[in-house]
């Protein structure tokens, strides 16, 4: 992926920052374009012990076969879907659709954009494990994670 260069790791055993506690984002259309340099890429970063997440599922390309291709950990649905899900019965189906297609692959499943307690039952209720949303906090200043300040991003919610 352009922009990665190569360095020395810094998820040493040295270090105070553990690598499998980071996960990085990435969206489909920021890999599809150059799909073989992404695999290596992501291969060599969950190598490292970071976890990847695929972000925004649902939206954009949405391959079917980029799943299979791409080192994946976590299936994040997009918050639109979330969002509707109450008044749309179609949109719960959808949701419940991507759960079952992630857990069926072995991958974490999180659900972006909640914001009521209602959403978050509902989505338990789906067997959803994991969420995000303003229900569990708002966004902080990209400084704290560095001072340790941050509060986790990412709720278990099951």
């Amino acid at each position: 992926m352009r922009g990665c260069r190569r360095r020395s790791s810094p998820f040493s055993p040295r270090r105070v920052f553990p690598a499998k506690r980071l996960e990085i984002e990435i969206t489909e259309t920021a890999v599809v374009q150059r799909l073989d340099e992404a695999k290596v890429t992501l291969k060599s970063l969950r190598n490292l012990g970071i976890r990847i997440a695929l972000d925004d599922f649902g939206t954009g390309y949405s391959g079917l076969h980029h799943l299979r291709q791409l080192s994946l950990d976590t299936l994040k649905i997009d918050r639109s879907f979330i969002m509707e899900m109450l008044d749309k019965p179609e949109e719960a189906k959808i949701v419940q659709a991507i759960l079952g297609l992630g857990h069926s692959l072995g991958l974490q499943t999180t659900a972006e954009g909640i914001e009521t307690q209602e959403v978050l039952d509902k989505l338990i209720s789906l067997g959803c494990e994991t969420g995000q949303g303003f229900l569990f906090g708002r966004p902080e200043p990209t400084a704290a994670p560095a001072t340790g300040t941050a509060t986790q991003r990412k709720r278990q919610i099951a």
